[in-house]
């Protein structure tokens, strides 16, 4: 299922659930062999030299282990983690409040960090270069400006979308790290850890079942994981095998493609109220009572992966893989725009 907007109440238990499935070593941390291998060359490197590691960018679609990778970064080099996040940060104040508070080599990790002020982005390059910002004493004409020192630390910034950083901030960066979608056989690594630390019985009819639909995110594996394990200790006899999943998936209205009721109304909506497409992204999410930002964020990203819709200048456009999908006959026209 894909992330949703979750309200407080919901979103400490999430995390909650997260943490507790959160590998806390490189070593635990299932996939992403290239960024593993390439962070772990740089993690060692600055032990050796005992020098705070150089200052790193997170990116990729949500789930897929940007803030767990952060705080394994803090967890090899043994150090402290100050956790926010963009949208938090308001103020000049803040952010210079944060920074007065690092210690020696500790890491700063940004969510959402395309989400910062740009004032407060600005305040924060002369901390990522030169270590030093900017604290105004006094009020009015007699305001004087003085440089003060802040430790020498790593900033870890995570993006879900790279193209609303502006150059300025990405260029200070010194390490720059993609995370992937994930393969089915690293998403049954995955599921098989959880579900041993969940103390879940599963077999591999199960974990195959929930891998194909968990959209290659780890994230939305575990939380798929739990629900099933509901559904098989209340209707079944407490194990997660390929008919338990079935049904269970089933109940939670999650197909075989991993598309849930807002991705099918999604579809719906393409093809039965506009016409199969294009149409604008803001018609849409008018159409599926859903924000914009939501959709392009969340849900579009994987229905273009899937081949279910196409992204041109005009609009979103159906595929023939979506019409099929949802057992809609294709108008002869949409079949013209894909035979060119």
């Amino acid at each position: 299922m894909p992330e949703r907007v979750l309200s407080p109440g919901d979103r400490e238990e999430e995390s909650l659930f997260e943490v507790n499935l959160r590998p806390e070593r490189l070593s635990e941390y299932l996939g992403q062999s290239r960024a593993k291998e390439k962070i772990g060359i740089f993690i060692e490197a600055a032990r050796r030299r005992k020098e705070a590691l150089d200052h790193v960018l997170l990116y990729g679609p949500p789930g897929l282990g940007k803030t767990t990778l952060a705080h394994i970064v803090s967890n090899e080099l043994g150090v402290r983690i100050h956790s926010t996040s963009g949208p938090v940060v308001e103020r000049v104040g803040d952010l210079a409040s944060i920074l007065t508070n690092l210690e020696e080599k500790d890491v700063l990790f940004i969510d959402e960090i395309h989400r910062l002020n740009r004032i407060v982005e600005e305040y924060l390059y002369s901390a990522m270069e030169d270590y030093k910002i900017d604290i105004m004493i006094g009020e009015g004409p007699t305001a004087k400006s003085m440089k003060v020192g802040v430790s020498r630390f790593t900033l870890i910034g995570a993006t879900t979308r790279t193209g609303l950083l502006t150059s300025p901030l990405r260029s200070r960066f010194g390490v720059d790290l993609r995370l992937d979608y994930y393969t089915g056989d690293e998403i049954k690594g995955i599921l098989a850890r959880s579900a041993h630390i969940l103390g879940v019985g599963i077999t591999k009819d199960g974990m195959a079942e929930l891998a194909c639909r968990a959209r290659g995110t780890p994230r939305i594996a575990n939380r798929l994981l739990k629900r099933v394990r509901d559904f098989a200790e209340v209707r079944a006899d407490g194990v997660i095998d390929g008919g338990v999943a079935s049904a269970a998936l089933e109940m939670l209205e999650v197909d075989a493609l991993g598309l849930d009721g807002l991705d099918r109304a999604i579809l719906g909506a393409i093809i039965t109220k506009f016409g199969g497409g294009p149409v604008g992204i803001e018609s849409i999410a008018a159409a599926v009572s859903e924000d914009r930002d939501t959709l392009e964020d969340v849900y579009e990203p994987f229905l273009i992966r899937e081949g279910l819709i196409v992204k041109t200048p005009r609009g979103r456009t159906a595929t023939p893989l979506a019409y099929k999908h949802l057992d809609f006959p294709m108008p002869r026209m949409q079949k013209g725009l894909f035979s060119e």
